[in-house]
């Protein structure tokens, strides 16, 4: 029988053979704006239901537990893309996200799998998970063949941008505006610079 979370770590991941093929695959998916309308389609329902507080089995096994941080901390940025809502499932993520991290359960996943349960404390507004974020990143870049190396030095960098700015202001100051929080003159300088805006 197919596991609950199994069409949504497809539609997600797809069948690449290699962390690349993956990655050249769903990129755009992941970090495009041209798929907003078919998350919501197929996996809008089981958003709102994690959001709820709901699909607490799914944390019962590593892959459930990836599919249900894909639903609170992925799907939300596309569903209610520039909304308040779209970090409604943050704080929930980053609890689960720790929990699986404990019993070090990203270790039986693919190693593109455990990018996208970094990138739940890459989201958050608190350093110390930023800086666990980074440390993880850097012993996943390490474990990898030459092969993989360069896709996966863009992942941490990534994750050093954004610890960076949490260092700096402890929040991130794009997204000040939409959550209706006023910006310090430091704040709105920044947000005049490249790159600032994730």
């Amino acid at each position: 029988m197919l596991a609950p979370w199994q069409p949504l770590l497809e539609w997600w991941f797809g069948w690449g053979t290699s962390p690349q093929a993956v990655a050249d695959e769903k990129s755009t998916l992941w970090f495009g704006k041209h798929h907003d309308a078919e998350a919501q389609a197929l996996f809008g329902d089981l958003v709102e239901h994690a959001l709820a507080g709901g699909l607490e089995e799914w944390q019962q096994s590593p892959q459930g537990w990836l599919g249900l941080l894909i639903l609170l901390d992925q799907l939300p940025r596309m569903i209610y893309r520039d909304t308040p809502r779209a970090f409604e499932g943050d704080r929930r993520a980053q609890v689960v996200a720790m929990q699986g991290l404990q019993k070090a359960w990203d270790y039986q996943l693919l190693p593109i799998q455990r990018v996208f349960v970094l990138l739940v404390l890459e989201h958050a507004e608190v350093l110390d998970w930023q800086n666990l974020c980074v440390e993880r990143y850097q012993m996943l870049l390490d474990e990898q063949p030459e092969a993989n190396r360069r896709l996966f030095e863009g992942f941490l960098d990534y994750a050093e941008q954004h610890q960076r700015v949490i260092a700096r202001f402890g929040r991130f100051p794009h997204r000040n505006l939409m959550l209706e929080r006023p910006s310090t003159s430091e704040e709105m300088d920044f947000l005049l610079e490249p790159g600032s805006r994730f």
